[in-house]
């Protein structure tokens, strides 16, 4: 018997479905007789315009303000810190591995790369972290879905790639990963690993029904480094990366910052009470600052 019908929004990428198909899987399993009907919303950024602060999800948030879906699924590092009034998440579910994958002709590995090898990212957060390991490589602009990024080096026109290995996991791809870095020698994007269901504040039937989806560890791990992530400014030119997770009733937060340059980076970590998770995602910030300003002025 079906007692609620829910439209979800979702980008029409291949990954984008994939992982909102998981996520409705198990809130249909959780919800008997909730219906889930999916609707593709392209975006900005699906058009090309990566550019503007929050490309990949304000034309969902927007359908999901005027009651035109009652749902909408991002991955997580994907939002602004801050969400639009009116919006929350309903759920963030368990993370998968946060760890970033190199992908590269077979056999090879980021150490056995040659020198002043291609690297094909788009990220700054990976080149300032990764030109620390290795200087002499030079990194290429690359964007487009996960299949463009692969070809990239199968047509070479570049050494390797870099990327999250939660993609790759949840397309069933991670058997084309040569190598994953630790989250010493790389750490990840905020919120990289997590899903983050998006629901009306007002909509409290809604929320009941996601919520069962919601994970407690994973929502304060997350709500960490988007502290850190809007305390240092989401939108700047700055390097700059974060990793949290709790250890029984502890959190320990990892960061790295950087100047403009991406040259000069600084790394920490701070361990706390997790109630306290967002002054320690704070102190991070003004820790990291101060070495930044004192080991390079």
């Amino acid at each position: 018997m079906v007692t609620k019908k829910i439209i979800v929004g979702t980008r029409g990428s291949k990954l984008a479905l994939t992982q909102s198909g998981k996520a409705i899987r198990l809130l249909e399993k959780l919800n008997p007789g909730v219906i889930f009907e999916f609707k593709i919303i392209k975006t900005s950024g699906d058009k090309g315009n990566i550019s503007q602060i929050g490309a990949f999800v304000r034309e969902i948030e927007t359908e999901l303000l005027n009651g035109e879906i009652d749902i909408a699924i991002h991955s997580l590092k994907d939002l602004p810190s801050d969400s639009p009034a009116g919006l929350l998440f309903g759920a963030i579910p368990e993370r998968v591995d946060v760890r970033e994958a190199l992908i590269a002709p077979l056999g090879m590995t980021f150490d056995t790369l040659p020198l002043n090898a291609k690297i094909g990212t788009g990220s700054l957060r990976r080149i300032a972290q990764l030109k620390q390991i290795r200087p002499d490589l030079e990194f290429v602009h690359i964007q487009g879905n996960v299949d463009t990024r692969i070809s990239k080096v199968d047509n070479g026109d570049v050494n390797a790639i870099i990327l999250a290995h939660a993609g790759l996991h949840r397309l069933d791809m991670s058997s084309r990963v040569n190598q994953l870095f630790t989250i010493e020698e790389l750490v990840p994007a905020v919120g990289q690993g997590a899903l983050a269901i998006q629901v009306r504040e007002s909509d409290e039937s809604t929320k009941n029904i996601v919520g069962k989806l919601d994970h407690l560890p994973t929502r304060k791990a997350v709500e960490a480094e988007r502290e850190y992530l809007k305390i240092i400014g989401g939108g700047c030119k700055t390097p700059y990366a974060a990793y949290a997770i709790l250890n029984d009733d502890s959190i320990t937060i990892k960061g790295v910052l950087s100047d403009e340059t991406g040259n000069n980076l600084v790394r920490g970590n701070i361990t706390g009470p997790i109630n306290q998770h967002l002054n320690i995602a704070a102190q991070l910030v003004a820790s990291l600052r101060a070495k930044l300003r004192t080991q390079f002025r």
